[in-house]
């Protein structure tokens, strides 16, 4: 039962290693962009797991509750959260423009014709 009970620490490793699986395997430039954002999705429901408190609530002073949750790893993963969204932008940009140069996406076919080139 307590298999069952860490659920969510099964959806990090399970989201976690589709996102690798996808990095390593796949040759087309926007499918690791999505890859590495799975990643990162499985990284931040880590995080949130791990700073949850059974019974604990949120850090208002009130009469009568003394266990409160720490909102710092909130505040980290939301931070973490525009970052993603930023460097994923970039990373498509990058992608546009490695389109327009070598007129594909795939890693083989750029590095060929970077080979060629040389």
């Amino acid at each position: 039962m307590m298999i069952l009970g860490l659920y969510n620490y099964w959806i990090v490793v399970a989201l976690m290693m589709i996102g690798l699986y996808i990095v390593i395997a796949q040759g087309n430039l926007v499918k690791k962009i999505v890859g590495l954002n799975i990643f990162q999705t499985s990284v931040f429901i880590f995080y949130i797991s791990l700073s949850k408190v059974d019974g604990g609530t949120a850090p208002i002073l009130a009469e009568g509750i003394s266990l409160y949750s720490n909102p710092l790893p909130h505040v980290l993963i939301l931070t973490a959260i525009v970052v993603s969204l930023a460097t994923t932008a970039l990373g498509l940009a990058l992608v546009v423009r490695i389109k327009e140069a070598y007129g594909s996406i795939e890693e083989e076919k750029i590095q060929m014709k970077d080979d060629q080139e040389c």
